[in-house]
């Protein structure tokens, strides 16, 4: 790998340990400092999504025509601002449910700017023969720093409180921001000045039999468990009144399966191809969170979570990089930010209603009602991924 691809992977990895140590920092704030019910949770991580996802919604063709590391460098610097402006507020006495809402929109946006931005920029950095390394290298460490994070950061909470903990999460995006600017070479932009077509995305999606049943799979798979991570948040912080320690150690241990599962995923495909593994952990992933239906207070309680989340995010850890790299390789270089932008838009935005559609289960049942009908409509979701006999070939631009 060259020395632009470690650069960049190091900005990414050092965002990333920064906001899964500030993991849960948002809905903590929001139960513990503002005393909001589970529903305005619910809402702030749902409107928060929602409303990112439109207003990054035209920043995919704009970013297609730009280069990419100064669009990844403003995104970080985006995301620094907003964070910090959540321990000013707070020690002014300003701070409001208003001001984390938009701070999560704020963030949300960038966070879409700069991950199509730095997908395309993958694309350019990386030949295709190496992209599943790649691709496997960020999972590792996107489930490394989801194993350390959350304890961490759970200890970090316990002691200097959510609020201030936030600053962790922001100064990692300055750092991330000086990694992205040290990367030397060639960027990468789409040479034209004609109108930009903000459906194009979309569209090159839909004209792929491939890449369409992807995003049906992964919006659907994806949506179904984000939306119980507020009604989670609630029962396990909330109902079982389990400390902040435990809620990062709940979701924190499991990420080691993840890092496994990354490390495995290459080898895996040398052994058994692609499609095999897609299909076999497709499956298996959408199998496993049907088992937090069991979730109960005290020890238990916390040995379920741990023992379902791990099998789930080992799975994932497999799959991930494989659709991933299947997903870049589809994808000419002049299309990829606005295709990961559409990608993310339409995920991010069916997060935000089931989060809403479930944080009203969760208060209409219970909370773990909400979390067993999720689990019982992700055993239909692998129906939506592609047959092998459509995984060759490329659509024509």
């Amino acid at each position: 790998m060259t020395s632009g691809f470690r650069w960049l992977w190091s900005a990414y990895a050092i965002s990333t340990y920064g906001t899964w140590l500030a993991f849960g920092a948002f809905p903590l704030i929001a139960v513990q400092v503002l005393h909001v019910s589970a529903f305005e949770v619910a809402v702030l991580e749902a409107a928060g999504l929602a409303v990112a996802a439109l207003v990054a919604f035209p920043l995919g063709p704009w970013a297609e025509r730009r280069a990419k590391r100064p669009v990844m460098v403003a995104a970080d610097l985006v995301r620094f601002f907003a964070l910090v402006s959540l321990p000013v507020a707070h020690f002014a006495g300003l701070l409001t449910y208003g001001q984390l809402l938009g701070v999560s929109v704020v963030c949300g946006a960038a966070n879409i700017a700069f991950g199509a931005a730095s997908g395309a920029y993958l694309k350019h950095l990386v030949p295709e023969g190496q992209l599943l390394g790649a691709n496997g290298k960020f999972e590792s460490t996107s489930w490394a720093a989801t194993a350390v994070g959350p304890p961490v950061g759970g200890a970090l909470i316990g002691v200097l409180g959510p609020v201030v903990t936030v600053l962790v999460d922001a100064v990692s995006y300055l750092l991330s921001a000086w990694a992205v600017r040290r990367i030397r070479g060639s960027d990468v932009a789409t040479a034209g000045t004609g109108r930009v077509f903000l459906l194009a995305g979309w569209r090159f999606i839909r004209r792929d039999r491939v890449l369409v049943r992807l995003f049906l799979n992964s919006v659907a798979v994806g949506g179904l468990i984000m939306a119980t991570a507020p009604v989670m948040a609630v029962l396990l912080l909330g109902e079982y009144g389990f400390p902040a320690w435990q809620y990062g150690l709940a979701f924190g241990l499991p990420a080691v399966g993840g890092l496994v599962g990354a490390r495995l995923s290459a080898r895996l495909v040398g052994r058994y191809g692609r499609w095999r593994v897609m299909t076999v952990f497709g499956w298996l992933r959408s199998v496993f969170p049907l088992g937090l239906a069991f979730t109960q207070p005290g020890v238990f309680g916390l040995v379920t979570v741990i023992v379902v989340e791990g099998l789930l995010i080992t799975c994932m850890g497999v799959f991930s990089p494989v659709y991933a790299t299947e997903r870049l390789r589809r994808v000419p270089a002049g299309y990829v930010t606005q295709v990961l932008s559409t990608w993310s838009v339409a995920t991010k935005l069916t997060h935000a209603g089931l989060m809403v559609v479930w944080g009203v289960l969760a208060t209409v049942t219970s909370p773990l009602v909400a979390i067993t009908v999720s689990g019982l409509l992700l055993l239909g979701t692998p129906l939506l991924l592609p047959r092998w006999s459509l995984c060759v070939g490329r659509v024509p631009v």
